[in-house]
């Protein structure tokens, strides 16, 4: 209760009141965009909320049973981890009692009985529930045999489960606990006693001091030690007596009011909350308790989030506190915005998992795009709604009202926002005293000049757009941009490159931008091939509005598993000035890593965001251009991202591209690259290194158009026929450098990769020859089908061969050439 109320407080000092019962009501804020059909806002059946229903929910009877037992499991689970504390924190308490009788004792015989008092008392009252109630949730102990047979022999096991689980009973076991709850009176009265010994104890005794600052104790089911403070475990009693009320309404909301247990946990409701409202709230034991030496507890962040349930997703306000998390629910009760209490986990023992989010489904991601497109909409009427037409008799008028204008609000500070009624009644009062120039303000039919002023942020940014002459052959336009440094139009990240790895790796960054969120915000590199110097040459675009800031987050990926590790991350500070329409170089250190990156900003007006989802685009039977224009790329990651991993674990794998792969993980991998590529790459490290080698394989030969166009077939052809040695290679070479940059640049990669596989031909048994008898028919078609298809092969291979063979073979270039202006790390 103290954690909670020290969160209200903080909601109070800026103006945020709590939420009592009679106010309470739902949220309507979301309403316009998330609608009651959709599933987005929901309420989770296991929530703990100040705000606590009298009866129980609407929900059917079987649902209601089926949330009773995961309550009732739930309330064992925390009985049980409840009852490990109890027993760390009586650990050292016979070992205390024989010291005090000794010459040299920690505690004497009365600070030992103040320090415990009450607390293997409470330690027996929690292990009697406890048993009682795990004796009860048994499936053999949950009825007896009378009652078996009385249910009927004929019912199906599932009506058999039903009547058992409504048949189960533990009214009485809550409602024998709560009448002993009077143990807990004398552990309150006597805390800030025992708190104060503590305190003293630790400052004076060393021993105790060890003793208080590491006392371990097994929390949850794997057994995993948790280390904690005495004064903190001391501190868990008080907590725990504050939930039995929360604890018995959510046993009682998920409850049908025809269950035995129905009046029974109302009767125990009863009893505790008269318990509870007879202990002083208010006395010295509910002060903040000390973490640590002289540490109190202190809000260290707060902001929105979204809470995942089983029952949906939920718009929560998440604190976090030196030692808790306090999770509430902003609410609309009448004008004023209020909270409601959710949950709170306390850090002790806290273990976090992180993951890469999954692609949500088709439906909401048509939600968001919907969204963000009204939202669009929203804040351009809301401009044109808060813009100002004024129409001015004289330029030069206009112009005087301009310059003192801009003087003033480059003098201006922010205030509180003044009382408009009366500053508009005391117009005339400052008018006669403080008596300002008057300027003409005839009015006219035919005025000459009109200039808008829009108001653009939250806090009132004047800015003028335009100043126009009308009815004039000449026009006058000034454009002014806003004082904050911010950038409107694309975006353009361009990621090269990391390094500072410690150990080999995939990896990716994760590129995002700040303002307004009506365009994708977040966009990931594509997970790196395993190495210690990842590199991705890959350009990320983004449509942006009002963006001051970039924030990067490196992920690195274990070969063994699946898990996402951040290594680290940093902010960039957009300056629209010094990335104008050129690349900048910028190496950015995140954590141990540091990233090259190139980034060029172009301001133009933005359209309204597209609402309909971002669906990745195909990579098979797809014209090679097309992939690597939308990949921004002149190598496709799929080439990339196929030769790397060949390279990784299969030069020395016998018949590497010869031997086939199953043709089960072939199309699993081409399905992958079609609509996740970060699946895809995923997989690509876990399935046999000839699936891999055969889906690069099949990419090529599925290839709408060959990598080498059909039309120099003929040229090629006659290349082949030249006699000198040199004379030829010059020729096959120049007929290289014709190719489109996409196709040129990734024959060169494969070119290079092919012999790097050859120069293992020992182990690999592929050799420039072998190698160029499985590329040759994929790589080079003829134009028509002729009638000697031998001859059509022979050359189809030679040329590969003959590529192969070349000594000065250029190399390739992953990425168009960037005019790139360096900057300052």
């Amino acid at each position: 209760m103290e954690l909670y109320r020290e969160a209200i407080d903080y909601l109070n000092a800026y103006g945020i009141s709590p939420v009592t019962e009679e106010e309470m009501v739902d949220s309507d804020l979301l309403q316009d965009v998330f609608t009651e059909e959709t599933e987005w806002v929901s309420h989770s059946p296991l929530q703990t909320e100040t705000c606590l229903p009298s009866t129980p929910t609407t929900d059917s009877p079987d649902d209601l049973l089926q949330k009773r037992m995961v309550v009732l499991k739930g309330i064992l689970i925390s009985e049980e981890i409840y009852l490990t504390e109890l027993e760390t924190l009586l650990t050292p308490m016979k070992a205390l009692r024989a010291a005090a009788g000794t010459s040299q004792p920690v505690l004497s015989t009365e600070q030992v009985q103040t320090v415990f008092y009450q607390i293997p008392e409470l330690r027996d009252l929690h292990k009697d529930f406890c048993t009682s109630l795990r004796t009860r949730l048994q499936p053999e102990k949950v009825m007896d045999q009378q009652s078996q047979q009385d249910l009927g022999r004929e019912e199906g096991p599932d009506i058999q489960l039903y009547q058992a689980e409504h048949y189960l009973s533990v009214g009485d076991l809550f409602l024998k606990f709560v009448n002993q709850l009077g143990v807990y009176r004398g552990f309150i009265d006597n805390y800030e006693n025992a708190v104060e010994i503590v305190q003293k104890c630790m400052q004076s005794d060393q021993r105790f001091r060890t003793l208080a600052e590491s006392m371990m104790s097994s929390k949850g089911s794997d057994n995993v030690k948790t280390k904690y403070t005495f004064e903190a475990l001391l501190y868990k009693p008080l907590d725990r007596v504050m939930k039995t009320t929360l604890v018995l309404h959510d046993l009682l909301k998920h409850t049908p009011p025809d269950h035995p247990d129905s009046i029974t946990l109302q009767e125990a409701l009863r009893l505790t909350s008269s318990f509870l409202s007879g202990v002083n709230e208010r006395s010295n034991c509910k002060r903040a308790v000390m973490l640590s030496r002289g540490e109190r507890r202190q809000l260290l962040r707060d902001g929105f989030v979204v809470d995942v349930c089983e029952s949906g997703h939920n718009l929560r306000h998440l604190f976090l506190y030196t030692d808790m998390l306090l999770c509430a629910k902003l609410t609309s009760a009448g004008r004023q915005a209020q909270y409601r209490f959710c949950w709170y986990l306390p850090l002790v023992g806290l273990k976090l998992h992180w993951a890469a989010e999954n692609l949500p489904s088709s439906e909401y991601q048509m939600k968001i795009s919907k969204t963000r497109a009204k939202m669009h909409q929203l804040k351009q009427a809301l401009q044109q709604h808060m813009s100002h037409t004024i129409r001015l008799f004289s330029l030069y008028d206009l112009n005087e009202w301009k310059e003192a204008i801009e003087k003033q609000s480059g003098n201006c500070i922010e205030t509180v926002p003044p009382d408009l009624l009366s500053v508009t009644g005391s117009c005339i009062k400052l008018r006669m005293t403080q008596q300002p120039p008057l300027n003409c303000i005839r009015s006219s039919k035919d005025p000459s000049v009109s200039f808008l002023i829009n108001f653009y942020s939250i806090n009132i940014v004047l800015t003028i757009l335009s100043i126009t002459r009308m009815h004039s052959e000449h026009a006058l336009s000034l454009n002014f941009t806003d004082v904050s440094a911010n950038i409107c139009g694309s975006l353009y990240v361009m990621v090269q490159s990391a390094c500072g790895l410690q150990h080999p790796s995939s990896a990716y960054v994760c590129v995002e931008v700040d303002g307004f969120e009506f365009y994708d915000r977040r966009k990931q590199t594509c997970l790196s091939a395993f190495s210690v110097a990842p590199q991705w040459d890959e350009e990320l675009v983004f449509q942006v509005d009002r963006a001051q800031q970039l924030f990067l987050v490196f992920v690195s990926q274990n070969e063994s598993d699946t898990k996402h590790d951040i290594v680290g991350r940093a902010v960039l500070n957009l300056d629209p000035d010094n990335m104008l329409k050129k690349w900048k170089k910028v190496m950015c250190s995140l954590g141990q890593v540091d990233v090259n990156l190139s980034i060029k900003y172009v301001p133009h007006l933005l359209e309204p965001p597209s609402s309909t989802p971002l669906v990745q685009e195909p990579v098979f039977c797809v014209p090679i251009e097309q992939v690597a224009m939308h990949e921004s790329v002149l190598v496709p990651h799929i080439v990339r991202s196929c030769v790397e991993e060949v390279e990784r674990r299969g030069l020395n794998e016998e018949g590497i591209y010869r031997i086939s792969g199953a043709s089960s993980e072939i199309q699993a991998l081409k399905h992958a690259f079609n609509t996740n590529y970060r699946e895809a790459v995923s997989k690509l490290r876990s399935v046999d290194v000839n699936a891999v080698s055969g889906t690069l394989k099949l990419y090529f030969r599925e290839l709408p158009l060959p990598l080498i166009p059909s039309e120099q077939f003929k040229e090629l052809s006659d290349a082949l026929d030249i006699a000198d040695p040199y004379l030829r290679a010059d020729s096959m070479l120049t007929l290289l450098q014709d190719l489109p940059d996409v196709n040129r640049n990734t024959l060169l990669f494969l070119l290079h990769h092919l012999r790097r596989v050859a120069e293992k031909k020992e182990e690999n048994k592929m050799s420039l020859s072998n190698l160029a008898t499985v590329f040759g028919p994929s790589l080079l078609r003829p134009p028509v089908a002729r009638v000697d298809i031998s001859q059509e092969v022979e050359v189809q291979v030679q040329v590969i061969f003959l590529y192969l063979q070349c000594q000065n073979l250029p190399e390739a270039l992953l990425t168009k050439h960037l005019d790139i202006d360096e900057l300052e790390t």
